[in-house]
């Protein structure tokens, strides 16, 4: 099954954090009228933001545009709407919301020009949706320069700094961050951290306790989903499992968590039960990665043409993502590689390493070469993406694949037998071929080697 974009930028801010500012303000709007110097809201407010939920987000953003109708000069305000725009953009997978968020964060700006740390933050966020990471490091640093205590400035420029391949100053800011606002986002992203340098063990202990101190639905789910992505990037399918339905106790709608419980029914070999899952999925929020998935369910079932009906869908999806400011390379060369046209994917995807040079980049690269009959090159970047030491059985597939075309048997066996022991479900697609090319090189196609 296609890998989704990397869990660190499905959920940019935790549900958490953004309606806690979207709950908060238009709470507050109704025991004090709120002008540009608002005061913050009192205790009982507090209160019922932590009970927020992802499902009160539509309500509040009505409530913030009603409010904002009678307190136009409400500089926080317009920043909440903003934040609130870009979370709605990410569930709805409807990019037509980020040149939205956009305006309200210049409104929040030009009534609140000085000191002004949440519309920064805004900023950030809105930048790393729209994959300009660049971007969403200086508005980050531009926020906390404000206040360098701001959780969703930290976490982006968390995010800004994992995604463009920085990976030794993400440490540094996820620990920092750590120290000055601990708390969800702050935890999974430095769980993220250790696990982009193959430190799972470490990782799983941060994950468990952000796990303890969630209170929101919202982020109980997110944690769980980490987990349950933890798990099943090693195989164990059985925990990842009961992690995805802990995430969906505290959150049936996450679609993080759908995504997980598909592949696991997939992995276990419930194919009609993997599809009416993903095609739920698909109908709430039609990315790229979600719309492949289901054509690679449908393909694995037999059904060719619905498959391809799939992967045309998800083919025109990067039209719509630039008319809205994203930046849809990676997404593009992913897609493209194994499902559309070979050329794009290579274009797409030493664009997007001109940008950032993630590991998930490099891996991109290192396969759309492949596919397009550059394996000498690809090499140098398939081993690019694994040299943190990352645990992802894609990529050394990835890697095998590339090195039995270069006829490198020994290590075609070695790396192909590795991805199907770390995770012999990894792909309802790939794992098959895995299998072949593995028993074609004279190793055991179960996933052991010789």
């Amino acid at each position: 099954m296609t890998r989704l974009v990397p869990v660190v930028l499905v959920r940019v801010l935790t549900g958490g954090l953004i309606l806690a500012m979207v709950v908060g303000l238009t709470l507050a709007a109704t025991i004090k009228p709120q002008g540009e110097n608002a005061a913050p809201a009192s205790s009982a407010v507090a209160v019922a933001v932590d009970q927020a939920s992802a499902s009160t987000l539509n309500a509040s953003i009505d409530r913030l545009q009603r409010h904002l109708r009678e307190q136009p000069r409400d500089g926080r305000g317009w920043a909440a709407l903003g934040l609130a725009y870009v979370e709605r953009g990410r569930l709805t997978a409807d990019a037509s919301y980020y040149p939205k968020a956009d305006g309200a964060f210049q409104r929040s700006l030009q009534v609140t020009p000085e000191d002004n740390d949440t519309a920064y933050a805004g900023l950030a966020a809105l930048a790393a949706a729209r994959h300009d990471f660049t971007k969403a490091l200086a508005h980050a640093a531009r926020a906390l320069g404000i206040n360098a205590y701001g959780a969703r400035a930290l976490s982006s420029r968390i995010d800004a700094l994992t995604e463009l391949g920085r990976y030794g100053e993400a440490m540094a800011a996820a620990k920092k961050a750590d120290s000055i606002a601990p708390g969800v986002p702050v935890f999974t992203r430095l769980a993220y951290a250790h696990e982009l340098h193959g430190r799972t063990g470490e990782a799983r202990r941060i994950l468990k306790l952000a796990a303890s101190t969630a209170t929101d639905r919202g982020d109980i789910a997110y944690v769980r989903t980490r987990l349950g992505e933890l798990a099943w990037s090693e195989g164990d399918h059985e925990t990842a499992g009961r992690e995805f339905a802990a995430a969906l106790g505290a959150d049936p709608s996450d679609l993080a968590a759908q995504a997980g419980r598909a592949k696991v029914l997939a992995a276990r070999g419930d194919l009609p039960g993997a599809v009416r899952v993903q095609e739920a999925i698909v109908a709430r929020a039609p990315l790229p990665g979600h719309i492949t998935a289901l054509g690679e369910l449908y393909e694995a079932r037999g059904q060719a043409a619905k498959a391809r009906q799939q992967y045309a869908v998800a083919g025109t999806w990067a039209t719509l993502a630039q008319a809205n400011g994203v930046t849809p390379d990676l997404e593009t060369a992913m897609y493209a590689a194994d499902h559309g046209d070979k050329a794009t994917a290579l274009r797409a995807a030493r664009a997007e390493w001109s940008r950032r040079r993630g590991v998930h980049v490099a891996d991109a690269l290192a396969w759309a070469l492949h596919v397009n009959g550059k394996d000498e090159e690809a090499l140098g970047y398939a081993r690019l993406a694994l040299r943190h030491g990352y645990r992802d059985a894609t990529f050394r597939y990835h890697l095998g694949m590339i090195e039995k075309s270069l006829g490198r048997r020994a290590d075609a066996r070695r790396d192909l037998a590795a991805a199907l022991r770390l995770n012999p479900g990894f792909s309802v697609h790939h794992a098959p071929r895995a299998r072949e090319a593995l028993a074609g090189l004279g190793g055991d196609g179960s996933g052991g080697g010789r």
